[in-house]
């Protein structure tokens, strides 16, 4: 199928700043899609039906005139973070036609001086502005799309809140436009609760001194995490996520997940891991969210239930943790017939009862078993002497491609 849609950038110069084939696509199109301020910057002469889109934002209208030639627009580059990306989610690349302009991060980056590959990028449209936590470290820059004017104001509360205080802020509005103007200071003293809804924050991160180190690799602090006492250790839980080695777009399933540690981990290893933490006592479902925002990966998401009967449904997982439940009738069987092909299995046994669930299983499908024993020195009187955790017995399987 020939291109039927054509997908424009529009900045904020409007109808002036846009190329020929832009203007001609726009001229000769029955129909524009596009947000009130976008069809707004469009001149007389433009004759097409403009058409506004839903609340709830829905791309329905879109699809359902699939074939007949219309025009989309969107703020900036489409493909970046915009509606572009969510029609190519829907859509064959060979029925769009793409017209980017300079995306708002592009025209940052230019403003601010700091070239942009070497710049983090986000966004927090329709998103809780926790998600900007994962990157925090000092030195980095982000570049963070608003959802409106009070997003700087909430972003400099939580960048004190983590620690971040010193860190420069710049609230760039109307980037490429009349009205564009700079708004500087920090977050210790930002002092403007409100700007312009169309606007993007450039943060140059400075921790504190005593600011937590919270690295993306695996084995957090047990005092990052908010718990009840049911929580992986740091050490077996870095031994854990080696095993089930995140890798970018695969989803987990954190099955008992108690506070949530090892599905927060696996994302915070790649901003496009994906995870389901499956809990059902609701105490540690309220934990689970709590520590999911405070690490930054408010996208967890949250099964309210006991396996294997919450699992009924769930999108398949190409890795599973299971840290409770193990001697739950069906729950080994049902996780590793819902694990896709060439996936990981890993389970965590504490009890004897447990071990031996493992080991049952294990002479069934196959797989590696590890004892972890894990000692710290602590105090002994005068003296100091090792003390011994609870054992942790360790069953890492992969699932065979033809199974």
């Amino acid at each position: 199928m020939a291109p039927w849609l054509t997908v424009i950038g529009i900045g904020e110069e409007g109808f002036p700043g846009l190329g020929k084939c832009a203007r001609r696509a726009l001229l000769g199109t029955p129909q524009i899609f596009g947000s009130q301020r976008q069809l707004d910057l469009l001149p007389a002469c433009i004759r097409g039906e403009r058409r506004l889109w839903t609340s709830p934002f829905s791309l329905d209208p879109v699809l359902a005139v699939r074939g007949q030639p219309i025009c989309v627009l969107a703020s900036g580059d489409p493909m970046f973070f915009g509606v572009g990306a969510s029609l190519a989610r829907q859509l064959p690349a060979d029925e769009m036609l793409i017209l980017p302009a300079p995306s708002s991060c592009s025209l940052a980056a230019a403003r601010m001086g700091w070239p942009l590959q070497d710049v983090v990028t986000l966004s927090v449209v329709a998103r809780p502005v926790a998600a900007i936590t994962a990157p925090l470290f000092s030195g980095v820059r982000l570049l963070v799309l608003s959802n409106d004017g009070q997003s700087p104001g909430a972003i400099a509360a939580l960048l004190r809140e983590r620690g971040f205080g010193p860190s420069r802020l710049s609230v760039l509005e109307h980037l490429g436009g009349p009205k564009e103007r700079r708004i500087d200071g920090t977050a210790n003293d930002w002092q403007f609760p409100a700007v312009a809804d169309l606007n993007l924050l450039a943060i140059e991160c400075i921790a504190e001194p005593d600011a937590p180190r919270l690295s993306r690799l695996a084995g957090l602090p047990d005092s990052a995490f908010k718990h009840d006492g049911q929580l992986t250790k740091r050490d077996v839980r870095a031994i854990t996520l080696a095993r089930l080695a995140p890798i970018p777009g695969e989803l987990l399933w954190d099955v008992g997940a108690g506070s949530g540690s090892i599905g927060i981990e696996w994302m915070r290893a790649h901003p496009a891991c994906r995870a389901l933490a499956i809990e059902a006592d609701d105490d540690r479902q309220a934990l689970i969210e709590l520590n999911r925002d405070a690490l930054g990966v408010p996208g967890l998401q949250l099964i309210r239930g006991s396996a294997p009967q919450a699992l009924n449904g769930l999108e398949r997982p190409d890795a599973i943790f299971i840290g409770g439940g193990v001697t739950r009738e069906g729950v080994l069987d049902a996780c590793w017939a819902a694990l896709k092909p060439g996936g990981r299995l890993v389970a965590n046994a504490v009890t004897l009862q447990s071990e031996v669930t493992l080991m049952a299983w294990r002479e069934q499908y196959g797989g590696e078993l590890t004892r972890i024993h894990v000692a710290q020195a602590q105090p002994l009187g005068d003296f100091d002497t090792w003390r011994q955790a609870l054992p942790i017995t360790l069953l890492d399987a992969v699932k065979p491609a033809d199974a």
